[in-house]
């Protein structure tokens, strides 16, 4: 019998017409989508399935993305499907904690809804990520360190891809620096602000206003958080991680790791695009990868997932 995991992807792999099929084909779905409306006061389906631009805008993408998400994990829980493990990449946490019981669904969008219009309103000017190729982890944080103002990492995506992040003087100079010693290349994102530095850090503190009132439930299937790269497994220290979570470093690539040394040999990437099960191929080919965006992925995984759980 197979260890299974949950993954979730975050901010980045949203398009319009995410999750359509789902809401289209399930009521269960349907209902996560009218959850998600009436927690956000914003009509979701229209967000998600009709051509706009705000879909790709900071404060609406967040739980646009949550909603596909938890659409795609109710279809595969009223199968009777259960993680062992649940993680998800930055925003995708959220689709985490909602796998593993940890927060009420209705909780869950009104605390990234608040999250996307407060990481919005606190992009400062001046901030910018970059792509780093072919280089090891130790050298890029040796090299931000070394650097001129706020440069840190702020994704520790897989074996040769790390993500930058800081003010746009000191992105630029760390990339030259990381050339220079050796980078295959890097590549600046086209983000609407540094994610994942400190100079995000006033979101998260506001996050802890918006995250005082919202009950936390007791809960079977842990999760791995992006802060520690380690297992939640109660309540307790759940908030302080969501509001660091904001400017900390998502450490991807050791989430992966440590599931796997613990025995996890079945991951199931859940949501728009094919985002982690590309970083997958680069962490390990050692476990099993699925990835259910649509019906038809769920019509070819389903039998699979069944069938490891038996």
């Amino acid at each position: 019998m197979s260890k299974i995991a949950f993954v979730f992807p975050g901010q980045g792999a949203q398009y319009v017409g995410m999750g359509k099929d789902f809401y289209e084909a399930y009521p269960e779905c349907r209902e996560v989508f009218e959850t998600a409306s009436e927690a956000s006061g914003l009509d979701i389906p229209k967000l998600c399935f009709e051509e706009n631009e705000k879909i790709h805008q900071t404060e609406y993408t967040q739980i646009c993305m949550l909603a596909a998400e938890a659409a795609i994990l109710r279809a595969v829980e009223c199968q009777g499907i259960h993680s062992s493990v649940n993680a998800g990449l930055s925003l995708g946490e959220y689709g985490a904690l909602a796998a593993s019981k940890a927060m009420g669904l209705a909780d869950a969008f009104k605390v990234v809804r608040q999250r996307g219009i407060l990481m919005q309103e606190a992009v400062p000017a001046g901030g910018a990520m970059a792509a780093v190729l072919a280089m090891d982890a130790e050298k890029i944080e040796t090299i931000c360190e070394k650097t001129k103002g706020i440069v840190s990492i702020a994704n520790y995506n897989c074996p040769g891809q790390i993500v930058i992040t800081g003010e746009e003087e000191a992105v630029n100079a760390a990339c030259e620096a990381l050339k220079e010693a050796g980078a295959k290349r890097t590549i600046r994102l086209n983000v609407s602000g540094p994610f994942h530095s400190q100079m995000l850090a006033g979101a998260g503190e506001k996050l802890s206003e918006v995250l005082q009132d919202v009950a936390l439930s007791d809960f079977d299937i842990p999760y791995i958080t992006n802060v520690t790269a380690d297992y939640v497994t109660s309540t307790e220290g759940i908030k302080e991680l969501l509001c660091r979570q904001v400017s900390s470093s998502v450490r991807w690539q050791q989430s992966v790791e440590r599931m796997i040394a613990d025995g996890v040999d079945t991951f199931v990437e859940l949501g728009p695009g094919k985002t982690l099960s590309g970083f997958m191929r680069k962490i390990s080919r050692d476990v099993k990868m699925m990835n259910i965006e649509n019906m038809a992925d769920y019509e070819k995984v389903i039998p699979l997932l069944k069938g490891e759980q038996a």
